[in-house]
């Protein structure tokens, strides 16, 4: 995605506090959501640029990165002390002798050789690769998907993500690094993927978990009950009497068991844990209703297995 100025993004000043970039983005994440703005491309862009300007302005360090270097001092490899030595040497070079500028025997050989990953060659040579590192959405990473990331001196590079990527995959955007010398091809950037956590998901390597609330009918009597999956969403049977906190599997609709995978590529499974929805309401009868079940029962005692284990 291409970035904006992160304290416009979230409508706050520079010196903005914690709490006041805290409730900014807590306002514009209700807002842009993209569970309250189904099918909303727009709304969806907007919210991945919040939340990316949540990451770093509350993130101290990060910040006082961004504040000093803009975006480029958020990238892995980023060096601050060697970036304000070019700075200097930058603002001296603009000067004349008589203003203090930097001698003649300031070596930009090292100095450049030091920023940019190559010395002067005296023939072509390929320019090192470079590494940073991007956050994506977690479906992204589970589907794969295309974002867009500005980049300094590079533009908006579109980088496609594998499906099944996770945390930690590394995607190499070929030329992309350090230029070549005397004519020689660029290096590669290889950028690591951060993905972000989902509202309801969570992963373990291909297979995904899911918290699915359900009625207490449904848990008694069984159910035909539809289930968000990244296909789409499916119909699942609960079993009747089912306990809540029971584990059903829904197979092949986890993640692809390889990051880039082709069509045909195992996928892991879809855990799905029954989660008992209580009615939200004042009604008496749900006290009732209680009163009468507490008499099935009986003398159980439904806590004797964690007193065994201890």
């Amino acid at each position: 995605m291409e970035q904006k100025d992160l304290y416009a993004v979230l409508g706050v000043e520079r010196g903005a506090s914690d709490e006041d970039v805290r409730r900014a983005y807590r306002k514009l994440a209700r807002e842009t959501h993209p569970d309250v703005n189904p099918n909303d491309a727009r709304a969806e862009e907007r919210f991945k640029e919040v939340s990316f300007a949540y990451e770093v302005l509350s993130d101290a360090e990060k910040r006082k990165l961004y504040d000093e270097f803009g975006v480029d001092g958020l990238q892995q490899s980023f060096d601050p002390e060697q970036a304000r030595g070019y700075q200097r040497w930058a603002r001296g070079a603009r000067q004349s002798p008589q203003q203090g500028g930097f001698s003649s025997e300031f070596d930009l050989d090292d100095l450049f050789g030091s920023l940019f990953g190559a010395g002067r060659a005296h023939g072509p040579a390929q320019g090192r690769d470079a590494e940073s590192e991007i956050h994506v959405d977690f479906m992204d990473a589970v589907r794969g998907g295309e974002v867009r990331v500005q980049f300094e001196g590079k533009g908006a590079l579109r980088v496609k993500i594998p499906p099944g990527a996770d945390e930690g995959t590394r995607v190499r955007l070929a030329g992309q690094g350090a230029p070549g010398a005397a004519g020689g091809p660029a290096g590669d950037l290889y950028l690591k993927l951060r993905v972000r956590p989902h509202r309801f998901y969570t992963r373990q390597g291909a297979d995904l978990h899911l918290d699915l609330p359900v009625t207490l009918p449904e848990l008694v009597q069984g159910a035909s009950v539809e289930v968000p999956t990244p296909d789409g969403p499916v119909t699942m049977k609960i079993p009747p009497h089912s306990q809540p906190g029971r584990k059903l599997r829904l197979r092949g609709k986890g993640a692809p068991r390889r990051a880039g995978g082709g069509d045909g590529e195992p996928r892991g499974e879809l855990y799905v844990r029954l989660a008992l929805a209580l009615p939200d309401t004042d009604d008496p009868r749900l006290d009732e209703l209680a009163a009468e079940m507490e008499a099935l029962y009986g003398d159980e005692d439904v806590r004797r297995s964690l007193k065994d284990e201890t």
